[in-house]
């Protein structure tokens, strides 16, 4: 991920946040991610932690925040452990941080070595009593790797095992979900990066084209503004519609198909989140249009629906209520059909098969448990889709919204969507 010079005082102010929330006589340890391996000696390109990044700004593996608020000694409430620089790291892998550099980034005055951490971590465990300890808990994490957070789970489990030992990831759940001024601008400017990319494809797409041309389009736009794709994105012409997570991107645009583009860029870790349907010749046939400004009555339906109080659950449910009638609408469904909605097998299922909305922010799918309320300074997408695999045919669209006291802002509303503005675009 490419740096973006970002304020200390956002992170001193996640760490005071998270420092409140502690329970007293306590140890935080939060870790960073590792870099993980391909094959031969090969590996991928490094990601920092979400949460190290939230608390500290730091894009450095191996590194270590270690949070004592009550430590006895007052230099050792903050302490940020790094590795140490050196003329062969430099030569092979490239400057790492130095300690002024660390706190100039982090806000963290106390920047140490990493081969300090056992010394100073055993002095603080033993003043403390509770211990606060990090793991993915988000709710489709795979768990087949063995991360650094849980190693260092184990590991201290066993040195320490009569600590009081709680789980960080809930109050990080709690403090990411309502993003502050800053990171709003973030997401904001990577909003704005994304629609420069959508507008560049729209003026490139004609029949012939690969879906791997169109991915090349969007990172040229997305790599000149020091951005990152969000995640694999999806190109998706024809029949790969219908693919969910479809990301192979290696087909050919015919006339007359759809093309499904589900792009977002990552802006200095923060995401950005669109989808987008148009077709490949500039014109929508009859019953794609027909299909597509169904899906687009939803989404600005839902999209008014998303308030505070609710949960994403209440969206799903709502959601499905909306897209039924359009699937009666559409000669999908029959009307008896639609009083079965809430039932996984429910014939709805056949044409809608996913959520409507997930957080973002440093992470695509944010840090959130189902239970959760939604709250003003959230960051949610909106992203409603009718898929009829017997047609070889699907429209999703999708835009990423902040949710405020007064309504819903969306964050894409530069970036088009209704059909007219798309085909005059595209046959300019």
């Amino acid at each position: 991920m490419k740096s973006v010079e970002m304020p200390k005082e956002l992170f001193e102010l996640n760490r005071d946040r998270l420092k409140r929330l502690m329970l007293k006589d306590s140890v935080a340890v939060v870790n960073s991610n590792d870099v993980y391996p391909t094959n031969a000696d090969g590996v991928m390109a490094f990601h920092q932690n979400a949460d190290m990044y939230y608390l500290t700004g730091i894009n450095q593996e191996e590194s270590i925040l270690l949070l004592a608020p009550d430590a006895y000694d007052e230099g050792k409430r903050e302490i940020l452990f790094l590795r140490k620089p050196s003329e062969h790291l430099s030569t092979w892998e490239g400057d790492k941080l130095s300690k002024d550099e660390a706190k100039r980034i982090s806000g963290v005055e106390n920047v140490e070595w990493l081969s300090e951490f056992d010394t100073v971590f055993h002095q603080l465990m033993c003043e403390a009593e509770n211990v606060y300890l990090n793991s993915n808990e988000h709710q489709r994490a795979a768990s087949e790797v063995i991360t650094r957070d849980i190693v260092f789970v184990r590991e201290c489990m066993r040195k320490y095992p009569l600590h009081c030992y709680r789980r960080l990831a809930r109050l990080m759940h709690e403090l990411r979900a309502v993003k502050s001024d800053h990171e709003i601008k973030l997401i904001r400017k990577a909003c704005e990066i994304t629609a420069r990319g959508f507008r560049r494809v729209l003026e490139f797409v004609k029949p012939g084209i690969n879906e791997a041309e169109v991915e090349a389009e969007y990172a040229h736009e997305f790599i000149r503004d020091h951005a990152n794709f969000a995640y694999l994105p999806i190109i998706a012409a024809g029949k790969n519609n219908c693919v969910l997570h479809y990301n192979s991107n290696e087909r050919t645009c015919e006339d007359g198909d759809l093309l499904l583009m589900d792009v977002g860029a990552a802006y200095g870790y923060y995401n950005s989140d669109m989808t987008r349907t148009i077709p490949v010749n500039g014109r929508f046939t009859r019953r794609q249009k027909e299909l597509y400004c169904a899906v687009l009555d939803v989404l600005k339906e839902m999209t008014g629906r998303m308030t505070p109080g609710k949960t994403i659950r209440d969206l799903r449910e709502e959601t499905d209520e909306v897209i039924a009638e359009k699937c009666v609408e559409l000669g999908l469904l029959k009307r008896t059909q639609v009083r079965r909605l809430k039932s996984n097998k429910a014939p709805l299922r056949k044409y809608f098969m996913h959520g409507v909305s997930h957080p973002i922010g440093l992470d695509v799918h944010d840090a959130m448990y189902n239970h959760q309320k939604i709250e003003p300074g959230w960051l949610l997408t909106c992203e409603p889709g009718i898929y009829i695999r017997d047609e070889g045919v699907g429209v999703r669209l999708e835009n990423t919204v902040l949710i405020t006291e007064e309504g819903t802002v969306n964050l894409m509303s530069d970036i088009p969507i209704e059909p007219e503005e798309i085909e005059d675009i595209m046959n300019r």
